[in-house]
Formats: C-alpha cells, structure tokens, sequence
C-alpha cells in the first residue's frame, strides 16, 4: 500500500470510526479478539450505529475479524497508526505527514510537520512484523499479533523515555517531541546512515564523534546503547553524526552493561576497519568512555 493511500483512509475517518477503534484497543486488554458485543458496549454508540461503524473500520482494513467460535474484532498496526496520528494532530503537535525516510523490519519513520511549520520525524514501531509469518503455524498466532502490538507500544515508550534522558545531557540524538501508543514524534533526523556512504573525507572525525556521544551517554545519562552499528549512526554533509534507534538501551546497573557496551564498540571498530581500513583499539576506547575525560585520537587509533 502506498503512502497516499494509507493517508487518503485516514482522512476518510471520522470521529465515531474512532470511538470504535478506541472500544477495541480497549478491549484487547482482555481479549485477542474483542467481541462484538463488548465493542458496541465500550464505545457509547448507539447498537445500530456502532454495527455500522464497526462494519467501515472492517472494509477500511484496520481491524481483523474472527467469526468463529464468536464474532471479534482485533487492531492490526494500520489501524494503530490511525489512533496514534489521531492524537498527534488533536494534541497539536503534528499538521502533516510527508514521505517515508526509512523502513525497516522493526520501525518505519516517516517526515512531518508541526502546526508551526517545523520539520519532523514520525516513528512507528512494528515489532514482530517479520515473525508474523513465523509463528503463523502455532495455534496461538492470533495472540500473538496482539501481544506484538502491545510490545511496540512499550518500546515506543521506552525509546522516548530515552531521548529524553540522552538529549537532557547533549548526546548527539533527535529531540523527544511526543509519544503515543506505539509511535514517537521527534526531532528533524539529520544526515544519512553510516552503511549508506561509499566513502568519507575524515572517517577518524566520524569515530571520534560517535565514541564522544557514546562517552556522554554513559556517564551524563547513564544508559547504553546495545544495538549500536553503521545501521543507526547518520552522518551529516559535515560529518557530525546523530545516534538513533534507542528503544533497546540499557542502564549501567544492568548486569551484562560491560559486555553490551564493549558489543557496540566492538561492531563499530569493525566496520570502520572492514570500510575505511581504520584501526582502533577497542580497550583504550572503552577505557577512555568510562573514565569521561577528554577522548583524544592519539589514544583510539593504532
């Protein structure tokens, strides 16, 4: 489905579409499937009215339906989006929504705009879309899409609580603007991802810059990455970077935050050798992050 086209359904809707959107998020507390009976009953319509608009919301593809052993109803993540944009746009935090900058298999972003004309990103997290089809053949499939939902809401919740923590301490990471269900609105992404560049004029700056933002994250903010690569490392035309993709971040009182730091270093040595043919020592790297001083290139490059 096109972009266009996802956005053409969700100007279509209208504000009762939403309450029964809203009676079955509500529902899936406590079922996969939400019966019929209980979403006219959460969403305050009257019965013939709610039939109706739960019928729309059907056709219109935000929810799936189970007709045995009862008639149900369950959110898929088209119709989560639709809950979390509804948000933004009546929070006023958010005007339009323009192309797609990325997606991937757990997240798509997408450009926006505030009502004050300022340019933004819109994350959506989708996690489980690729084990969807993995776990089609276990019987209890259908709760698993709910449960994937659910845990995208929470590691929407924990990336924001994150950019907050790490932009409070001028960690190089876009600005937490707002979170809603499984989606986070933030700051203008700059640059492009490390993996994406044939080639860099100074890729010693490159390293130092990330490892400095690495440094602050551990000592100012105290949090760790753990998933740190070229994949979530943007570059900028004059080779700053900004760190992305937090929501699986850690605490320093986390009993393997040793090992998940030295991963990220480790991952990042790596690529920078296996592409730019530069050495660095992971040891003095680490050394030097925990410490918090001043990180020079004498000590990181061999």
């Amino acid at each position: 489905m096109s972009f266009k086209f996802f956005m053409e359904k969700f100007r279509e809707l209208e504000a009762e579409d939403f309450r029964i959107l809203l009676a079955v998020e509500k529902g899936m507390k406590t079922y996969g499937y939400v019966p019929t009976n209980k979403i006219v009953g959460y969403s305050g319509l009257p019965k013939e009215e709610a039939t109706y608009r739960i019928s729309r919301v059907h056709k219109l593809r935000l929810v799936r339906r189970i007709t045995v052993p009862y008639e149900g109803y369950s959110l898929n993540y088209m119709g989560y989006d639709f809950l979390a944009l509804n948000f933004f746009v009546r929070s006023g935090f958010l005007s339009a929504v323009g192309n797609c900058l990325g997606l991937g298999k757990e997240a798509d972003v997408y450009e926006a705009l505030t009502p004050k004309n300022e340019e933004v990103a819109l994350k959506f997290h989708r996690l489980g879309r690729i084990s969807f089809r993995q776990t089609a053949k276990f019987r209890d499939y259908t709760k698993q899409k709910t449960f994937w939902i659910f845990r995208s809401k929470a590691a929407a919740e924990k990336e924001y609580e994150a950019l907050k923590r790490l932009y409070s301490c001028e960690v190089s990471v876009p600005k937490p603007v707002a979170q809603n269900r499984h989606a986070v609105l933030m700051g203008k992404i700059l640059g492009v991802q490390l993996n994406e560049l044939k080639s860099i004029e100074n890729p010693e700056k490159v390293f130092l810059n990330i490892l400095k933002n690495v440094q602050k994250a551990y000592v100012k903010a105290k949090i760790i990455h753990t998933d740190l690569s070229e994949y979530n490392v943007l570059v900028t035309e004059e080779e700053e970077v900004q760190i992305i993709d937090w929501p699986q971040y850690v605490t320093l009182n986390h009993p393997q935050a040793e090992i998940l730091l030295r991963r990220d270093i480790e991952n990042l040595a790596k690529y920078f050798w296996r592409r730019f043919k530069l050495k660095v020592s992971v040891e003095n790297s680490l050394s030097l992050i925990k410490a918090g001083g001043k990180i020079r290139k004498a000590q990181i490059f061999l």
